[in-house]
């Protein structure tokens, strides 16, 4: 199994960078079952960040991105059972991926709530507005 770091995930999502997306392309190309990618879940909230921030991406399309990532045999997600919670509470609320992600992990720690000043994570389930 490998790793794979956020700037390798986004250059093979966005194909913005020929000669990258070839590299990460043809890295993608090369796993298997036996030899998978390992995406961690600090990668996965990196990506859905850049993607909102940097390319405008929209919750639906990243979670389809990170959603076909996860149903493909030759990679491994860490927590997938997180992220798939996770995006079922971003879909149609507002509340980003990163934060749905962070809420989640804190219900799977048996955490009470998450405190966040953010008002748009906040309506995440498991979040709560410190005020």
């Amino acid at each position: 199994m490998i790793g794979v770091d956020t700037n390798v995930l986004v250059r093979f999502l966005v194909h913005d960078d020929e000669e990258q997306f070839n590299r990460a392309d043809r890295f993608f190309t090369e796993r298997t079952v036996a030899d998978p990618a390992f995406i961690a879940l600090v990668v996965i909230v990196e990506t859905a960040w850049v993607l909102r921030r940097r390319y405008g991406s929209d919750a639906a399309a990243i979670a389809h991105a990170v959603m076909a990532l996860m149903g493909a045999d030759e990679v491994v997600v860490q927590a997938p059972d997180v992220v798939r919670r996770a995006i079922r509470d971003s879909q149609g609320s507002g509340v980003d991926l990163a934060d749905a992600i962070i809420a989640q992990l804190g219900i799977d720690a048996d955490c009470d709530y998450t405190v966040t000043f953010d008002r748009r994570a906040a309506q995440a389930p498991g979040m709560q507005l410190l005020k």
